[in-house]
């Protein structure tokens, strides 16, 4: 007779979709509302986007445990910075700052795929890509979590980023005005909803610009 032993993982896979993209003086930023396990919906809405600073927003998909004591975290550090230098962080500060919390737990790591996005110091879009132990880039846009796979050809083919090998190095935020990427952003997620079933319910966008942030929403797929 052959011993069984029950497997247990640390981690759960929640699902869920994140994109940002960044233009010239405004940032979008978006995910579904969906957490899921398994074949089971645990709620239909949660909020994926948290706002670090004035200028930083922080999407998040994958364990939503380990995405909300990593958000904890950063806001922890962020108050202790505020305090230390009677400022908020940018959002480049902020970007390498979620770095360094990911690369320290390397070896047990936040089981969390980030978007940031945000406005810099001269007031233009920036979005920073990361996988899950710290690695990040500065990029025109991004998509993490269960339906990037689907998001990332369509942005691709629509957005065309210059690579960043290019010399001179030029500019990743798109040349989309702001209403143009939240239309793009509804449309990436219209199309991925049918075909993933871990993304759906609703789509939370966040837009930041000059004038400050406000919230968009969009019903999605319930099935």
């Amino acid at each position: 007779m052959t011993k069984q032993q029950a497997n247990w993982s640390p981690y759960d896979f929640n699902g869920g979709t994140c994109v940002a993209v960044a233009g010239a003086d405004y940032c979008v930023i978006a995910a579904d509302t969906r957490m899921s396990t398994g074949y089971n919906i645990l709620t239909r809405d949660y909020s994926k986007i948290c706002k670090l600073a004035e200028k930083s927003l922080l999407a998040s998909s994958g364990f939503q445990a380990d995405v909300r004591a990593l958000q904890k975290h950063l806001e922890a550090r962020h108050l202790i910075y505020q305090h230390q230098h009677n400022k908020q962080m940018s959002c480049p500060a902020m970007a390498q700052l979620l770095s360094n919390t990911l690369y320290y737990k390397r070896f047990f790591p936040y089981y969390a795929f980030n978007v940031l996005g945000g406005l810099d110091t001269e007031g233009k879009g920036c979005v920073f890509t990361y996988d899950a132990v710290g690695s990040y880039e500065k990029v025109g846009y991004s998509a993490q979590g269960s339906g990037a796979k689907l998001i990332t050809p369509f942005l691709d083919n629509q957005l065309k980023s210059p690579s960043p090998l290019l010399l001179p190095v030029q500019d990743a935020v798109t040349p989309l005005s702001e209403a143009e990427a939240i239309d793009l952003v509804k449309t990436a997620f219209a199309s991925a909803t049918e075909r993933d079933i871990y993304t759906g319910d609703n789509l939370e966008i966040v837009v930041l610009n000059k004038e400050g942030l406000r919230r968009d929403y969009m019903d999605l797929r319930k099935d």
